[in-house]
């Protein structure tokens, strides 16, 4: 980004490179942490468990695959191999949509809803160690607020908006 009257580059001061590099760090090792407990107790990815998750929350346990991607933030292309490798395994089955020949459901199968059950225990006590137990109430409040608003920032608008998940 660069200032409107001078053209010049707005470098980040000490303090916004301190912060910002231990975003980068911390989200890190964050995801890794998560991704190696999932990969040890339940022998999937922390995405996997992602998109199990969010099967699981919607209606009648089924989502149009773009919905899928778009929630997840995935190319359709990244959320086909990743629920087929979920169907290998018995909890994801895809269905064609009633309402359009061209699109596809993926479904939580009663297997992916008990996997969900016995491996959501572990992962939330990582989630727990991970972040939660390491903050104040007001830390915890305080991360919230700024989440919501950096997403709120950084959300696209408009229909012609590049989106992995578009393509």
């Amino acid at each position: 980004m660069t200032t409107a009257s001078t053209g010049a580059p707005r470098w980040l001061t000490d303090e916004e490179q301190s912060v910002w590099r231990a975003y980068l760090h911390a989200t890190t090792l964050l995801e890794d942490h998560l991704d190696r407990q999932l990969q040890r107790d339940a022998g999937m990815p922390h995405i996997y468990y992602g998109l199990l998750v969010q099967l699981s929350q919607a209606p009648g346990r089924r989502m149009r695959m773009t919905e899928l991607a778009k929630d997840a933030k995935i190319t359709r292309s990244r959320l086909s191999h990743a629920v087929a490798r979920l169907e290998k395994n018995g909890w994801v089955r895809r269905e064609d949509c009633p309402s359009d020949r061209r699109g596809q459901n993926a479904v939580l199968t009663e297997e992916g809803s008990e996997m969900l059950r016995r491996s959501a225990p572990g992962h939330v006590a990582a989630v727990r160690q991970a972040m939660f137990d390491r903050l104040t109430p007001e830390q915890v409040r305080g991360l919230g607020e700024i989440m919501r608003v950096m997403a709120a920032g950084l959300e696209p608008e408009g229909a012609g908006a590049d989106l992995p998940w578009l393509r």
